[in-house]
């Protein structure tokens, strides 16, 4: 927690204000731990604090949810059994928690950690950014000058600890589409670690009957997104992951070797064409990893549903 070159704390929303040394403040969970020199050789001077922004954090309408950028992960965590979302028939808010449980953090991260500062901090593994990007979440930016852009989650992250934001440019929200929560969800996440960070995490999506959104995060140093018109079987979807994730795109850190990475998300990706071409609930459908089913619905399996280890 090295920020002893700070000179000054501004509470502000305004991207007007932002000048050379400045950075953005929501929860700060990552940007106090990366200290003064967190975004280069020169010393951060001032943070841009945006804790009393008052941003409404979750925000329910017919055409979806919108996430503030301050939005806490605990917030986040208790939208499913809001009742806000309560008898609009979103099977997509299942995907929620388990990308919350993603953190594997403690509740003192929960409740300071932010969707915003996720996204921003744009590493491979952030499980908001698998949530985001699986449920095509677009992303509201504000700039100097009154102006605003929005760009799709999916091509917000750029690389690893890299996004399409210029200097100054803040994140204001995130706008998932009610036709995305309507979909029919799988979700699946594996780790070399007990309880350690995402080495691959991907979500599928039934997007308007047989259409299939498949989202690949975490195993890429990038979110890659494929789409087909009609579920396809196991073949076409190898091919389709060998044409859209060349080799040197798969994350290499502690976490995983790109070769493993690369090997998990083609077993993954498997598993979820098979969940979502079997009828929903089908008995005996092997699931690698954590936190899915969600542990609302893990206690009443039915009989022959089987749970690989991670790895196995």
């Amino acid at each position: 927690m090295d920020m002893n070159t700070i000179e000054a704390v501004v509470p502000t929303t305004d991207p007007a204000q932002w000048r050379d040394g400045d950075a953005w403040l929501a929860g700060g969970t990552v940007l106090f731990s990366y200290g003064s020199y967190a975004f280069g050789p020169q010393p951060l001077k001032r943070l841009l604090d945006l804790g009393a922004a008052g941003w409404e954090p979750v925000t329910v309408t017919d055409d979806g949810i919108e996430l503030a950028a301050t939005c806490t992960i605990s917030q986040l965590y208790s939208l499913p059994a809001s009742p806000d979302v309560s008898g609009r028939g979103w099977p997509g808010l299942d995907l929620v928690r388990p990308c919350c449980d993603s953190f594997v953090a403690s509740f003192k991260v929960w409740n300071m950690s932010t969707v915003g500062g996720n996204l921003c901090t744009s590493l491979p593994a952030g499980p908001v950014i698998s949530l985001c990007a699986g449920l095509d979440g677009v992303a509201t930016i504000l700039g100097p000058g009154g102006t605003s852009r929005t760009v799709p989650v999916v091509d917000f992250i750029t690389g690893d600890a890299a996004n399409s934001l210029a200097p100054g440019e803040l994140l204001r929200s995130v706008h998932l589409p009610a036709s995305a929560f309507a979909s029919r969800v799988a979700f699946r996440r594996l780790s070399l670690s007990n309880l350690g960070r995402s080495g691959v995490l991907l979500i599928g999506r039934l997007d308007g009957g047989p259409s299939l959104v498949l989202t690949v995060t975490a195993a890429t140093r990038r979110p890659v997104q494929l789409r087909f018109s009609v579920l396809p079987d196991a073949d076409e979807l190898v091919a389709a992951l060998d044409d859209s994730i060349p080799d040197d795109l798969y994350h290499d850190d502690i976490h995983g070797l790109p070769a493993w990475r690369r090997d998990m998300t083609y077993r993954l990706a498997e598993e979820i064409r098979a969940e979502l071409a079997a009828p929903e609930g089908a008995p005996g459908l092997p699931v690698s990893g954590d936190f899915w089913p969600p542990r609302s619905a893990a206690a009443s399996q039915p009989p022959g549903h089987t749970t690989r280890s991670k790895g196995a």
